[in-house]
């Protein structure tokens, strides 16, 4: 599944760019507004892009993903920093399979199997057992069983993520999770944290990650608003690295929460999230 918008970056990339705004790509004029996609429209396996462009953040057909409207709709949707945002399209661009010679891709070419899309994702089929990229509620309650209370904490979204790989594991014979893909999918976990929750705490609010994946919808009606503050690579960053020490089966092991208080960092940007 994409948790997130794209799994590359949520991974560790720390490669830092600048957004090219040369570029004017006229994505809608009813930015914001929530629009069901229609029939002809691209949508691919990653939640948070489909609803970047069901709210017309990115075009609303899913093509001309350009590097001006993924920068740009990635800030106005949810505040990540062009600096983040530009990586991201960076990390993207090469899945067109008209790469290099294209400066765009569509929310369809991210359906590529074991690309950025891959197995044991928490809301979709694995490509074995055919669509890969549609959302799937029976897949989606099993991950489910695993967030217990409202506050989701770091250990409820790895222990989801874990029972989907062994499921996969266990069922499909082409069963495929590389070293390269669990940093993915650790990165695709961070997007609801630093979407709908406490990206200190690295905890996310259940109602608001659920609603959202089940409906590629941001959850305003339910109180959410846009992050106040811009979300950075150092961000990303520090909560795929937690989620990744959660992800073995020692019972030892000791983590070590980000201090806004004292992180420089923190004393920097302050703190944002969604209310628990």
């Amino acid at each position: 599944m994409r948790f997130n918008v794209l799994p590359a970056t949520l991974a560790f990339g720390l490669v830092t760019a600048r957004a090219h705004y040369h570029q004017h790509d006229a994505v809608n004029d009813t930015e914001g507004v929530w629009i069901a996609p229609t029939d002809t429209d691209f949508r691919g396996p990653c939640p948070m892009m489909n609803t970047l462009a069901n709210h017309g953040f990115l075009p609303r057909d899913g093509r001309n993903l350009t590097e001006y409207n993924v920068v740009k709709g990635l800030n106005d949707g949810l505040n990540f920093n062009k600096s983040l945002a530009t990586v991201m399209f960076q990390q993207a661009i090469p899945i067109s399979p008209a790469y290099p010679n294209t400066t765009s891709f569509t929310l369809d070419d991210l359906n590529r199997h074991n690309v950025l899309e891959h197995d044991a994702s928490i809301s979709r089929s694995d490509a074995y057992f055919g669509n890969n990229h549609v959302f799937n509620q029976t897949i989606f309650d099993t991950t489910k069983v695993y967030w217990p209370s409202e506050v989701l904490t770091a250990q409820h979204l790895v222990d989801g993520k874990l029972f989907r790989q062994i499921v996969s594991r266990s069922t499909n014979p082409n069963f495929t999770f590389t070293s390269t893909v669990e940093a993915f999918s650790l990165g695709e976990m961070a997007a609801p944290v630093v979407a709908f929750g406490d990206k200190f705490a690295v905890t996310a609010n259940r109602t608001l990650v659920e609603s959202w994946i089940e409906n590629e919808r941001l959850p305003t009606e339910l109180g959410w608003s846009k992050p106040v503050e811009e979300v950075t690579l150092e961000d990303i960053s520090y909560v795929t690295q937690y989620l990744g020490n959660l992800t073995t089966v020692q019972s030892d092991i000791v983590l070590t929460q980000r201090d806004q208080t004292t992180s420089a960092h923190a004393k920097r940007m302050g703190h944002w999230g969604i209310s628990m």
